[in-house]
């Protein structure tokens, strides 16, 4: 699977994949982070979850599996 534009980016300047991580890292210490992150894992178990190869994704209808480009991207699904 060919790398996206993003991820090309990431390669290219190593200081702002960096700054990305960290930036990342601390969001995910942050209260709204961590309840994000326990309702996807909690959600994961609901829904039966196991190397499937789908992500746990919030949309406006609640928490459904998605495929990651589906995901990701967050069009269509996020309605």
């Amino acid at each position: 699977m060919a790398k996206g534009r993003t991820q090309t980016y990431y390669d290219k300047n190593p200081a702002a994949n960096k700054r990305r991580l960290k930036q990342q890292s601390t969001y995910q210490k942050t209260p709204k982070g961590k309840t994000l992150k326990h309702d996807a894992y909690v959600a994961s178990l609901k829904i039966g979850k196991k190397g499937d190869g789908k992500d746990v994704s919030h949309t406006s209808k609640g928490v459904v599996l998605a495929s990651p480009k589906a995901n990701r991207s967050k069009k269509g699904i996020h309605s």
